[in-house]
């Protein structure tokens, strides 16, 4: 077990841990720390709690100091100066005419560089856009473009499930989603219905996956035949979930269908699933 602290850069983004060097903090806190990307200064997201070692990415970047008034104040203008240089790189975009969406802007904390995020269709000549950028903001300056599902978590929203994005709360990489998992989840197959925001497959489709499977391989499928307490009949539908199963006795179509649980009835014969013909793999 190793003594963490969680602190993030922004009200919606990850959880980053670091090495509290001995320092009690508390939630709501700022601190500076040392990243991949130069000092930052940050909010403690977790206070000092214990965390099993395969939880955190070793050797952890130590606390470096507990945010001054300074500090603060330093990461407010900056807060402020990204919103600033945010509509200038957007004026230069159209007066460059180049074909890229600006999604967000972030300023390292000492000041020495601006980053630009951007979507676009294909790639982009945006070397005098950076030279003119430079040249307005006496700073150095990267672009860096970025997909649709990264635009999504750092913009964050709210889902059709009417909860904030999964991605921009807790999840720490995109996964391949593919359209069996939905076919697997008995969900509609209808793009709007299985698509995020970002316009590609819900990446809830993906981290369900594992608890569906492990549901599924003790739930009759639809189309099996079944034993209940009243006799043999065919599955109708099948909620994994709760277990339920709509099943029809006999052979005679027209028989309503009585509702049992999983549990309570005995597989007598398997039919073979139909063949999931498309499939659609994202990976970013």
């Amino acid at each position: 077990m190793t003594e963490v602290i969680g602190i993030k850069f922004k009200p919606e983004g990850r959880v980053y841990f670091f090495d509290p060097d001995g320092r009690k903090l508390s939630v709501g806190d700022f601190a500076v720390v040392e990243t991949a990307r130069g000092i930052e200064c940050g909010t403690v997201a977790e206070a000092n709690k214990q965390v099993s070692d395969e939880k955190i990415i070793k050797p952890l970047k130590k606390l470096l100091r507990v945010a001054t008034e300074e500090d603060v104040k330093r990461m407010e203008q900056n807060r402020q100066k990204e919103k600033e240089v945010f509509s200038v790189c957007e004026e230069m975009i159209l007066s460059h005419e180049l074909e890229m969406k600006l999604v967000d802007v972030e300023c390292s904390f000492d000041g020495s560089k601006i980053l630009f995020y951007f979507t676009a269709d294909g790639r982009v000549d945006f070397r005098e856009l950076v030279k003119d950028l430079a040249s307005r903001l006496h700073t150095r300056i990267e672009l860096r473009q970025i997909g649709v599902r990264d635009e999504a978590k750092m913009l964050g929203g709210i889902g059709i499930c009417g909860q904030p994005f999964c991605c921009s709360r807790f999840l720490d990489d995109f996964q391949p989603v593919s359209i069996k998992m939905a076919k697997e989840q008995g969900l509609s197959l209808n793009p709007t219905k299985i698509s995020g925001s970002c316009g590609r497959l819900m990446c809830c489709l993906k981290y369900e996956q594992d608890a569906y499977e492990y549901l599924l391989s003790f739930t009759p499928r639809v189309g099996w035949t079944v034993r209940t307490e009243m006799g043999d009949g065919v599955v109708l539908d099948a909620n994994p979930l709760t277990g339920a199963l709509l099943v029809r006795l006999g052979t005679d179509s027209d028989t309503a269908p009585i509702k049992v649980m999983r549990e309570d009835v005995k597989v007598i014969k398997k039919h073979r699933a139909p063949k999931v013909e498309q499939e659609e793999e994202i990976s970013e």
